[in-house]
């Protein structure tokens, strides 16, 4: 009976050069890209002991020098299904100049917005998949600087034309449709050139903290109360807690009779 039988190769060692071993196409946070010092470093990377190393998960993008891990955009969380997306050509830089977005200004995307910082911004389009496109081209829009956040449930925002609003006590208020609320002192206007991401690193006052604090527990009141919240009821209830000291404002028996004067009061008007 005929056998077909082969003899063993020897097999040659293949030695793997570094930049074989520094090029990667996806790469999570702490993933060192390349150690070639002749790379500019882009979007989604940091040098770590003169090495480009990924401060996001993504795919590696490489233009020419350029080497960034995400486009060209921030991902936001909106309290909703997926993260939103804010396109680097979707905000105002500062200045408010009108132009094509380049290279250097991918290169200094994060000294305009990072992870951590909070924006208002505006919804210009919804994906196929239901993410959002966030933009910010508004001076109106941009970085938040110092104020309190309070999460509400989105159906408890009463949809108007404008969710902006100076209230009269003192403090500013923006009802976000997604349920996020910014309360801040109210400042002056701000400056033109600092195109949407001016942030006051100002101290603020005893008496600016206390309205703030005030108008952060009557927004609980309502909500726990499940009453619309938009300019108007958020007044009435400040008016209608005043005879309370701040931190008695949670308290059960003074909530009931402060949200029940506000629903009075909002009777009254609407009557």
């Amino acid at each position: 009976m005929a056998l077909d039988m082969r003899l063993p190769t020897v097999r040659k060692t293949v030695s793997l050069s570094a930049s074989a071993f520094d090029r990667k196409d996806l790469v999570v946070p702490g993933d060192i890209i390349t150690s070639d010092t002749g790379f500019m470093r882009g979007h989604g990377t940091y040098v770590d002991e003169e090495k480009l190393t990924a401060s996001v998960a993504g795919e590696v993008q490489r233009v020419d020098k350029l080497i960034c891990v995400q486009q060209k955009r921030w991902k936001v969380e909106t309290n909703s299904r997926l993260d939103s997306v804010l396109l680097l050509s979707s905000v105002n830089l500062p200045g408010g100049e009108l132009r094509r977005r380049s290279a250097e200004d991918e290169l200094t995307m994060r000294e305009y917005l990072q992870e951590g910082d909070l924006i208002s911004a505006e919804v210009q389009s919804v994906f196929s998949d239901g993410a959002l496109s966030l933009h910010t081209r508004s001076l109106k829009y941009g970085k938040l600087g110092q104020g309190v956040l309070v999460q509400i449930s989105p159906s408890l925002i009463k949809r108007q034309k404008s969710h902006f609003h100076n209230l009269p006590c003192g403090a500013s208020v923006i009802l976000g449709n997604n349920g996020f609320v910014w309360l801040y002192p109210t400042l002056g206007q701000q400056e033109e050139e600092a195109g949407g991401f001016y942030t006051s690193l100002e101290p603020v006052s005893l008496s600016d903290r206390e309205v703030i604090s005030r108008l952060r527990n009557c927004l609980l009141a309502l909500a726990a109360h499940k009453v619309l919240l938009y300019d108007t009821s958020v007044l009435y209830c400040y008016e209608s807690s005043l005879q309370h000291s701040v931190k008695d404002i949670l308290k059960p028996e003074v909530m009931e009779e402060i949200v029940m004067l506000t629903q009075q009061k909002l009777l009254e008007q609407e009557g």
